[in-house]
């Protein structure tokens, strides 16, 4: 596929945000008027030093009918580099508003790893559509990744290769790299193969050009080699190239022939989707949220979690219901319950974060290892209860003057939050092993262990010592 010219950022400060990286208020003033007087040179003056990331992010802030008015001018200038980093939210969208050649040239332009991503999400009609403005080698790449399962290696892999035999030197293998003119546009090594297409190694550009002429690709090789099997899992890529410092790894099929290429950038991509998911998971409001969604998906997103919510709110009233002629003899509990409730919460929520963290980046794995934590967070709640138990403990008694009552919620705070650290920790292992996804439920769980244990604790203590 072809190369593109990679956009410059705007040299200008007053061109970029705070942070010296993003379009700044210039910029985006100047843009937001260029399309309100429909003035298509002023935009793609505008536009011309920014890069394909910051243009696509512009493109996603709008809304559905400027976003229409700006396409509407601007669509000349849509690239492969911008379509493929427009967030898959909008992208369809999009692809509806420009024009087919607009499309079918920036398909071409693009990788085939970038093209897959494209056209993954579409019904055979429009992927057929789509591959079509593609040569025969390419959409043959192409639908090969496709057939790989779902989120596996296979799908996030390039199938443009850079490879040569481990016995050329340097400068055979600098001159096949000049004489090419199908190269990717960003690789980092050389991949070596045997004559069945076995990989056996690597070389960096960097120590390939810094070697001598007649230096084998053999005795170059790097020691970090190792490679990837295209049914893998992505979180398992990414993984790998986080805690193994890869730059590029070769993928392989079930015969150990080589494939394809996966670069750094896929497999940072691939994290951060991971965690940004498991953030918005742990928030309760879906996994595929977006500042582009309408009014309806949002809803759609968050109004499921709000009712299971609302379900474990009923159960914690159900207790305090079990207790209510207690908090009619004595008011002062009705004041202090949130108390109790929300430091226990807070407590589950800090270790729950943890916790799911951990798990993510598989930090918390093994027998010895898994107990060491728990121990840990026991060990920190039941600390945290002391230190909030002589607090409240204090308040209590000088806000009602009544001993009871201090040591009543001290003993509950020390319960509750021991009991909402464990939880934290404990509730997302058990998901986790029960083959459940630790940052989707462990929340709605652990805020109800916390106000059940909390809520019995503090009003079973006060029914039998105050009344």
């Amino acid at each position: 596929m072809a190369d593109d010219p990679k956009r410059e950022q705007s040299k200008a400060p007053s061109d970029r945000d705070e942070g010296g990286y993003g379009p700044g208020a210039d910029l985006l003033a100047r843009i937001d008027a260029a399309i309100d007087a429909d003035d298509r040179p002023a935009l793609n003056a505008a536009l011309e030093p920014m890069h394909a990331a910051d243009i696509a992010d512009l493109i996603e802030r709008l809304d559905p009918a400027r976003r229409r008015r700006f396409l509407a001018m601007y669509s000349d200038e849509i690239d492969g580099e911008i379509l493929s980093e427009i967030d898959e939210s909008i992208r369809d969208e999009v692809l509806e508003l420009l024009p087919r050649d607009v499309v079918d040239e920036a398909v071409r332009e693009m990788d085939s790893d970038d093209v897959v991503d494209l056209v993954e999400d579409m019904d055979e009609r429009e992927r057929a559509r789509i591959l079509s403005a593609l040569d025969a080698s390419d959409r043959a790449a192409v639908r090969q990744s496709l057939a790989y399962p779902e989120y596996s290696a296979g799908r996030l892999m390039q199938s443009e290769v850079v490879t040569a035999p481990d016995h050329w030197s340097v400068a055979q293998t600098i001159d096949f790299i000049r004489a090419e003119d199908w190269l990717p546009e960003q690789f980092y090594h050389v991949i070596l193969v045997d004559p069945r297409r076995h990989p056996t190694g690597y070389v960096t550009l960097g120590r390939l050009l810094a070697s001598r002429r007649d230096a084998t690709l053999r005795d170059l090789a790097e020691d970090s080699f190792r490679t990837v099997s295209a049914f893998a899992e992505e979180g398992d890529v990414a993984y790998v190239f986080n805690q193994y410092h890869l730059i590029s790894a070769p993928v392989v099929d079930r015969d150990d022939r080589l494939v394809g290429v996966i670069t750094i950038d896929d497999a940072m991509a691939v994290l951060d989707e991971e965690h940004e998911e498991d953030i918005l998971r742990l928030a309760g409001v879906g996994d595929e949220s977006n500042i582009s969604d309408s009014v309806t998906e949002t809803l759609r997103q968050r109004l499921p979690w709000l009712m299971v919510n609302l379900v474990t709110a009923i159960l914690a009233s159900l207790v305090i219901a079990i207790y209510e002629t207690t908090i009619q003899e004595v008011v002062a509990l009705a004041v202090l319950m949130p108390i109790v409730a929300s430091m226990g919460g807070n407590a589950g929520t800090q270790t729950l974060t943890v916790a799911v963290r951990a798990l993510a980046t598989r930090s918390l794995s093994g027998r010895r290892n898994v107990w060491r934590v728990v121990r840990r967070e026991a060990a920190v709640g039941l600390l945290n209860g002391l230190a909030f138990a002589v607090v409240m403990g204090v308040v209590a008694w000088i806000w009602f003057d009544g001993v009871s009552l201090a040591v009543v919620i001290g003993i509950a705070m020390i319960v509750n939050m021991a009991i909402a650290a464990l939880a934290g920790i404990l509730i997302p292992l058990a998901l986790e092993r029960a083959g459940a996804d630790p940052a989707l439920a462990s929340g709605t769980f652990v805020t109800t262990v916390t106000d059940v244990v909390g809520f019995f604790a503090f009003l079973g203590l006060a029914s039998s010592v105050l009344t």
